[in-house]
């Protein structure tokens, strides 16, 4: 029989998946997922459902340890397998982009600064063992002109060895609410000029580039 203590940690546990913070780190991830570029890390969201994940973990124990229903403490389970899958799946769409874009992110401030701290600690190091592992195996036995991680050439004016996101990739988005051309970028004013809230719209990614990191779209 399940103790008063228990019963009251059940109810806490049913008030805490009760809020929307999966539901938040399911349209990060998709959001994540779909743009072509690194998106800015939800900092606050990932610790809020750590802590929801660790709580859990203690939750399914101790109901364990009280002889609670089977059933019930699946259910539980279940919740907690399902969270753990949708936060590992966020984390590892960003380290796959870290890695794709990687020299990219580190030389624009704009995207390392999208980074938590521990991705940035990946990569740099990435950085590092790559630079390393392509000079000792191929760069270093080309000629001096050719010896470049970044670019083909010294007379490269660019870094042309370094891929960039794609943002003229079409993505599916819905917007949250109606937006008309101020929330889009002023350049892109004549190109889309209004969004209905609900409506799923086909667009350009550079077009609503600014409203979803102003959190006005979500991607689908």
């Amino acid at each position: 029989m399940a103790t008063e203590e228990s019963t009251s940690v059940m109810d806490d546990y049913e008030t805490l998946i009760s809020t929307t913070d999966v539901e938040l780190l399911k349209r990060a991830w998709r959001n994540e997922k779909s743009a072509p570029e690194i998106l800015q890390f939800e900092a606050s969201l990932v610790q809020r459902i750590k802590e929801q994940i660790e709580l859990a973990e203690q939750n399914v124990e101790m109901f364990e340890a009280d002889n609670i229903d089977p059933l019930t403490v699946s259910l539980y389970q279940m919740d907690l397998d399902r969270t753990q899958f949708l936060l590992r799946s966020y984390l590892r769409v960003r380290l796959q982009k870290i890695e794709k874009y990687l020299f990219y992110i580190l030389k624009t401030d704009e995207s390392l600064n999208r980074l938590s701290r521990q991705e940035q600690m990946f990569a740099r190091r990435c950085t590092d063992d790559l630079g390393s592992h392509l000079d000792e195996t191929v760069l270093a036995k080309l000629p001096d002109n050719y010896q470049s991680i970044l670019k083909q050439s010294i007379t490269s004016e660019e870094d042309d060895m370094v891929p960039v996101p794609r943002l003229d990739t079409f993505v599916i988005c819905k917007a949250k609410q109606y937006l008309s051309g101020l929330d889009f970028e002023p350049e892109y004013s004549m190109e889309i000029t209004e969004m209905e809230r609900d409506l799923l719209t086909f667009v350009c990614y550079k077009f609503v580039k600014k409203p979803l990191e102003n959190g006005k779209i979500d991607l689908v």
